[in-house]
């Protein structure tokens, strides 16, 4: 079942092939929220899809060459990067993220979070990647995780 919104913004496309159950419209409110924080063009697009750990497993085998599923791949397309305010926003195809929600659910706990919580951490994370963020290095961890914790603490405060 997919779920395709474009309401005077972002073009978001949700996927679920994994067979949770998932608030596939709070996905759409949190990666506009995080769309908007980071300065996208309204008229950019975006794919969600949602996958078991067996679909999981063989993209993180074939992208990766890495044994096993993982919570989050990111697949970039026009290799955006955030906006400023005030300035230009990037606008084009930001990619596709995927995300594991059987993953997420199982490490929620290691980072002091409930699934929910976990899958909305990570589906912030898979957007920063599409945006040119990553965490290969310390420094650059450091600000994508900054990033990262920034958007969600705003988007925990924002529905409260």
């Amino acid at each position: 079942m997919g779920r395709n919104t474009k309401r005077g913004s972002v073009m978001i496309d949700v996927t679920n092939e994994s067979g949770e159950e998932v608030d596939e419209k709070e996905l759409i409110r949190l990666a506009r929220f995080a769309l908007d924080a980071l300065h996208i063009h309204p008229d950019a697009e975006l794919s969600i899809t949602l996958v078991d750990e067996e679909t999981m497993a063989a993209y993180h085998e074939k992208f990766l060459d890495e044994p096993g599923p993982t919570d989050v791949m990111s697949f970039p397309m026009d290799e955006l990067h955030p906006g400023v305010e005030g300035g230009e926003r990037p606008n084009g195809v930001l990619g596709d993220i995927v995300l594991c929600p059987s993953v997420t659910s199982k490490q929620a706990a290691q980072f002091k979070r409930t699934p929910e919580q976990e899958q909305d951490y990570l589906l912030i994370h898979g957007l920063l990647h599409l945006l040119g963020f990553d965490h290969a290095e310390p420094d650059e961890k450091a600000i994508m995780f900054g990033v990262n914790d920034q958007i969600i603490d705003a988007w925990e405060r924002e529905r409260t």
